[in-house]
């Protein structure tokens, strides 16, 4: 088996290390046996929906998302949504999640999104989001713990019949009010969770990992048990960080 991945944008939306995700899906895999490829796709550059099973968009500075965005609307909406709805998994991080809406609010600037996403981002009065959060997720095996770091000066609202990725435990989530983060909709997962997501949650990078081979093979396979002692860690540090 080889899963294969495709970074959108790896030079212009990569903060927060979180180019460290794929790294730690490339480790999983590797340990397991299974190849791994991974692609980058940049502005102006097409994409292939069928090529790929696992998309990843990262977050950005303020001047690198307005570019993404109207580059991405051009040049990539058509495909990740053929692939997205084929059951490609799409994992977007901060300002990678935002850019999946309806729109996003920068500064005066309202830039498009893609639309894959029943929500929209928008500035309001009030400090930046900043801190260690934990949110309680349920994808399907029972309740789990996520937990990361979150900064961000937009304001996420889900729209009508939008699904939250999960229920904020501690940290203000996708608006500081609602007590919702994230939004899933069949493999597509968007979050503020970062610093890097999946190190600290080696679950859900199993999780992205079986979902992108089911796509591929046609049966989700068994992957194979890891020793996660130092991954166990990691996710207790970053709960404890967050007081859960």
């Amino acid at each position: 088996m080889e899963l294969r991945v495709l970074s959108l944008y790896p030079e212009q939306m990569n903060i927060y290390a979180d180019r460290g995700n794929i790294v730690f899906l490339q480790r999983r895999c590797e340990w397991r046996g299974i190849d791994f490829s991974h692609a980058g796709a940049g502005p102006g550059e097409p994409v292939d929906p069928t090529a790929h099973d696992l998309f990843y968009i990262g977050g950005g500075q303020d001047r690198d998302q307005r570019m993404v965005a109207k580059d991405m609307v051009a040049s990539k909406r058509e495909a990740l949504a053929d692939a997205t709805g084929d059951g490609a998994v799409l994992l977007a991080v901060c300002g990678g999640y935002q850019l999946l809406g309806h729109s996003y609010q920068l500064d005066e600037e309202k830039l498009p999104g893609l639309g894959l996403a029943e929500l929209e981002t928008v500035r309001e009065p009030g400090p930046r989001l900043i801190g260690n959060v934990a949110i309680e997720v349920d994808l399907g095996s029972g309740p789990r713990i996520l937990a990361g770091f979150e900064n961000h000066g937009g304001r996420t609202y889900l729209g009508e019949g939008a699904v939250a990725l999960g229920t904020v435990i501690e940290g203000k989530g996708n608006n500081g009010r609602d007590g919702r983060e994230g939004v899933r909709h069949d493999n597509l997962i968007g979050t503020y969770l970062h610093g890097p997501l999946l190190p600290k949650n080696a679950w859900l990078a199993d999780h992205l990992i079986a979902l992108a081979l089911e796509r591929r093979y046609g049966t989700r396979p068994e992957l194979e048990p890891l020793d996660d002692a130092f991954e166990d860690a990691a996710h207790a540090s970053a709960r404890a960080a967050a007081g859960a």
